[in-house]
């Protein structure tokens, strides 16, 4: 019979838990990642969540290559449209170094343009 131990117990409840949860790929074959911690759902349906962007050739700028990018987003569900309220893009993620950073003051909703991390994050959710 399997019995368990004081220390294996211990050993499961530190294991680090990941904190982003693969929801698909761009059409450019990027991943997309959520934060499944960040996802809150208004009273109005709108949804907000926290997105990441790997970017498998990582995109060419005048300061390096952008390996990643980082976002808030709304969602709204029933109309199908998404506003970005922050977006970040990295250098390096790991070390914190930013391309850019935005904060929109007044996010505008509009369409996913289709197979963006947007449409991904959209498809999945507000899957019905």
């Amino acid at each position: 019979m399997f019995r368990t131990t004081p220390m294996l117990l211990l050993a499961a409840a530190v294991l680090p838990q990941s904190k982003w949860q693969e929801i698909g790929k761009t059409s450019t074959g990027n991943s997309v990642y959520l934060a499944g911690k960040s996802v809150r759902k208004a009273p109005d349906g709108i949804v907000t969540a926290t997105l990441r962007v790997t970017y498998d050739k990582g995109l060419e700028t005048p300061k390096g290559k952008v390996t990643s990018s980082r976002a808030v987003a709304m969602f709204d569900c029933a109309k199908r449209t998404v506003a970005t309220k922050e977006s970040v893009l990295y250098l390096n993620e790991a070390k914190g170094i930013e391309y850019s950073r935005r904060v929109i003051g007044k996010p505008g909703f509009g369409p996913a343009l289709t197979s963006t991390f947007a449409d991904v994050a959209l498809k999945h959710l507000c899957a019905k």
